[in-house]
């Protein structure tokens, strides 16, 4: 499988978050959206993303997580955001996919925070994610790139929608396919944005059927038998809040190392193994 490198993975980064917005909000999205309104906002998101990382690196993929999952359910809303439903019910946030996984919220909060106090009422949430899902692929990927803004935020965020739209990791590759291909996006961009699992880590739980099966060791098929060992050792059979890295040569540096690991049998979950076939 031939793939980009570092800047492959940013621009389709970048091209996810238009895609998965409705036509018309695209249309209104520019880059320097706020140049006259909030002439500091990307600094201070950036500011906000740089203290945060400086303190937990990991931070970073957190934050690339956290704008996928938003983009994924109702377009790039912010709807994952938020903790309450107006309409009552559970929210996004809440989700299994989400919870306890999804991370960077108070990065986001601390964010929305100093531009409040900047330019109050200006710059929506769901724009303060997306640059600062940017600004994580610059500081682990060393690539600058411009994000149009414009975005407007959600009022509206079920639980059930995060549950219905996100792909999990025991995904096959058709269904792979399928999912992203209900965003619009074609098989090469899912198999692009996949790159994203080159930093962060995962509960043991999104893998563990792949590597025990109760208290007995097993190694899933397309599995490394080296790493599924590997695995067992950060992920006991009954543990419960343990993690892995999903890229154990450079889990904080966004590369295109994924992909170089999938022919070797290293790829975590089993929707990564299925990018192999």
């Amino acid at each position: 499988m031939a793939m980009q490198g570092r800047t492959g993975i940013a621009l389709i980064a970048a091209l996810c978050a238009v895609c998965l917005l409705p036509g018309l909000a695209t249309a209104q999205l520019r880059v320097g959206f706020y140049q006259k309104s909030c002439p500091n906002a990307e600094a201070l998101v950036r500011q906000a993303v740089a203290a945060a990382f400086t303190k937990d690196a990991g931070i970073a993929a957190g934050l690339i997580r956290l704008h996928f999952h938003d983009c994924f359910v109702r377009g790039c809303d912010a709807s994952v955001l938020l903790a309450t439903n107006p309409g009552g019910g559970r929210t996004e946030r809440v989700a299994p996919p989400n919870n306890p996984s999804l991370r960077g919220f108070e990065v986001i909060d601390a964010a929305k925070a100093a531009l409040e106090r900047s330019c109050p009422r200006t710059v929506s949430c769901a724009d303060i994610l997306a640059f600062a899902a940017r600004d994580s692929i610059t500081l682990t990927g060393n690539v600058v790139y411009s994000v149009p803004a414009g975005r407007r935020d959600g009022s509206i965020s079920r639980e059930e929608d995060a549950n219905n739209n996100l792909p999990p990791p025991t995904f096959t590759a058709q269904q792979l396919i399928d999912r992203f291909k209900n965003k619009t996006l074609t098989a090469e961009e899912m198999v692009l944005l996949s790159g994203a699992h080159t930093v962060g880590r995962s509960f043991c739980s999104s893998f563990v059927d792949r590597i025990w099966n109760g208290n007995t060791p097993i190694v899933d098929a397309g599995l490394s038998p080296s790493y599924a060992a590997q695995l067992r050792v950060l992920c006991p059979s009954n543990t419960s809040q343990a993690t892995a890295p999903i890229d154990p040569g450079s889990p904080n540096v966004l590369d295109n190392n994924y992909y170089k690991l999938l022919p070797r049998g290293m790829g975590l979950f089993f929707s990564d193994n299925q990018l192999r076939v």
